[in-house]
C-alpha cells in the first residue's frame, strides 16, 4: 500500500467522511428540535442540547441500552474524529483507560452488531436460529482484538496485566488503525443503529461483506459450528473477491459420517472452509484457497490459514517454512488416506482421517506451515460435527454439474433402483436446488 493510499485509509479509519458527518449532524438536529439552518448558525452546537432520553427514545430497539448510552456520550460534543467518539464511549472521564473499560466497550461493540444486524435483516440468511449462541463468541472476538493492544515499545500486556493497565489516546489510536475491526463495527452501529447514510453507498467493502450471504442451509433445521461474531472475523481474513458468499457443501450431520461423502462433496467445488468440532468441544478449522483434488500432494497456496473458533478465536496464517497447504488422499495404499492442513504427513496441524471419526493436531511447539497451536483439546482427537463451506461464487463448471444428480446421468442407475424398490430413497439422495436470491 502506498503511502497516499495508506494515509487515505488511515483517515477513513479515523475520521467520518464529509456526507457521513452531515447525515449524523441531522439526526441530532432533528433530536434537538433544531432546524437545519439554526444548526448551521450555531456551528453544530446543536448537538450539546440533544438528551439521552430523546436518544433513547429515537433508538428504541435497534441498539441494546448500553450501547446507545456509550454512542450518546460519543457524540454528545463536536468531534468529527472516530477516536474522539470511541474514547468517550469508553470512559466518561477525560485521560487513559484501563484494558478492562476497553474490553467492556468491545464487547458491547460486537454484541451491538450482532443485535443491530439481526433487529435490520442485514444478516444475509444468517440468524440467531442456524448458529452457534453469540455470547461466547462476542467474548471471544473482544479478547481476539484486545490482544492487539501494543504498548508504545511494542509490547502486548495480556491477561490479568492488560485487564488493569492504563492505556492513553494515542495507544487506543494505534490500536483503532491496526485493528480495522473497531472502525468498522462503530460505523456499522451508528449506520444501522441511527438508521443513517442510508442514502448514500456503502462506502468500504468492509461494511459490504462484513457479514457474507449464507446459501445452501435455509430449511435444513440445522445449526452452524460458527456464531456471527466468528463468521464476520473468519470472513475478514478471506481474499476479498470470495468474500461476499458461503454455501454449504457438507454437513456431517445432513450428509452422514462417511470421508467418501466428504470427499464427493468438496471436490472441485472451489476454495472452501472446513470447521470441524471434536468430542470435547473445541471448534477449529482451515481455509483452503484452492479446489479440493484428491491426489497424493500438497496443493493451495499461501492464501491458506488454519483457524479456532472455541474456546479462543483466531486466525493462524503460512510461515514461508514450507508449502504444505492441503492435502486429500482416498484409497492409497503407499501414502496417507484423509484430509490435512500444515506441518506433514503423520504430524499435520489439521488432520482428518479417512477412517472416518478420527483425527489429530499436532504442534510441538507450533505447526511449521502456520505456526497453529494444537487446534484440538487431545493431540489425538475423535470429531462430534463437522462442516464444509465453499466460498465466494463457485466455478462454472461445478454450477452445471450441480444441476444434475447420479440418477440424471445413468439412466439404467435410475430404471435398476426402481426395479429393487428404492427409487424413492434414492430421489431423496438429490441435492436441493437453491435459487441464489432466497437466501
Amino acid at each position: 500500500m502506498g503511502n497516499a493510499e495508506s494515509n487515505a485509509y488511515r483517515n477513513h479509519l479515523s475520521r467520518f467522511l464529509p456526507e457521513e458527518q452531515s447525515d449524523i449532524d441531522g439526526v441530532f438536529d432533528t433530536l434537538s428540535g433544531s432546524s437545519g439552518s439554526s444548526a448551521a448558525k450555531n456551528g453544530k452546537a446543536t448537538k450539546k442540547t440533544v438528551t439521552l432520553g430523546a436518544l433513547q427514545a429515537y433508538m428504541r430497539e435497534p441498539l441494546p441500552e448500553q450501547m446507545t448510552v456509550r454512542l450518546y456520550n460519543g457524540m454528545k460534543r463536536n468531534a468529527d474524529e472516530k477516536i474522539t467518539i470511541i474514547m468517550r464511549m469508553i470512559s466518561t472521564t477525560e485521560g487513559p483507560v484501563k484494558g478492562k473499560q476497553i474490553q467492556e466497550f468491545t464487547e458491547d461493540l460486537i454484541m451491538s452488531v450482532v443485535h443491530v444486524l439481526s433487529y435490520r435483516k442485514e444478516l444475509k440468511g444468517w440468524n440467531l436460529e442456524n448458529t452457534r449462541d453469540s455470547a461466547g463468541g462476542i467474548k471471544a472476538l473482544a479478547s481476539q482484538l484486545l490482544s492487539e493492544l501494543k504498548l508504545a515499545d511494542g509490547a502486548k500486556p495480556v491477561g490479568p496485566q492488560l485487564m488493569e493497565m492504563n492505556f492513553d489516546q494515542s495507544v487506543i489510536e494505534d490500536w483503532v488503525y491496526r485493528v480495522p475491526h473497531i472502525s468498522t463495527f462503530l460505523s456499522v452501529v451508528i449506520r444501522q443503529g441511527l438508521h443513517v447514510l442510508h442514502s448514500l453507498p456503502d462506502q468500504t467493502k468492509e461494511i459490504v461483506n462484513l457479514v457474507p450471504g449464507c446459501k445452501g442451509f435455509k430449511g435444513r433445521g440445522l445449526v452452524s459450528l460458527f456464531d456471527i461474531p466468528s463468521i464476520i472475523y473468519i470472513n475478514s481474513h478471506l481474499p476479498a473477491e470470495l468474500q461476499h458468499k458461503w454455501r454449504l457443501l457438507f454437513s456431517s450431520r445432513l450428509h452422514g459420517e462417511s470421508f467418501s461423502q466428504l470427499c464427493g462433496h468438496i471436490v472441485n467445488k472451489g476454495p472452501c472452509i472446513v470447521i470441524l468440532r471434536d468430542l470435547d468441544g473445541y471448534i477449529f478449522g482451515g481455509f483452503a484457497s484452492h479446489s479440493w483434488e484428491v491426489k497424493p500432494q500438497f496443493q493451495g497456496d499461501n492464501r491458506c490459514f488454519l483457524f479456532s473458533v472455541s474456546p479462543s478465536l483466531a486466525v493462524y496464517t503460512y510461515t514461508g517454512y514450507n508449502d504444505h497447504y492441503m492435502y486429500l488422499n482416498h484409497s492409497q495404499q503407499t501414502m496417507p488416506n484423509g484430509l490435512g492442513m500444515g506441518g506433514q504427513h503423520d504430524y499435520f496441524g489439521l488432520w482428518i482421517d479417512s477412517d472416518y471419526g478420527k483425527g489429530h493436531s499436532k504442534a510441538k511447539p507450533r505447526c511449521t506451515t502456520y505456526n497453529s497451536p494444537q487446534l484440538s483439546a487431545k493431540e489425538n482427537f475423535t470429531l462430534d460435527a463437522l462442516e464444509v463451506w465453499a466460498v465466494g461464487d463457485l466455478p462454472e463448471s461445478t454450477e452445471t454439474k450441480g444441476k444434475k444428480s447420479i440418477l440424471d446421468v445413468d439412466p439404467e442407475a435410475q430404471a435398476l433402483l426402481e426395479m429393487t424398490g428404492k427409487s424413492r430413497q434414492s430421489e431423496g439422495l438429490r441435492e436441493p436446488i437453491e435459487d441464489d436470491e432466497d437466501n
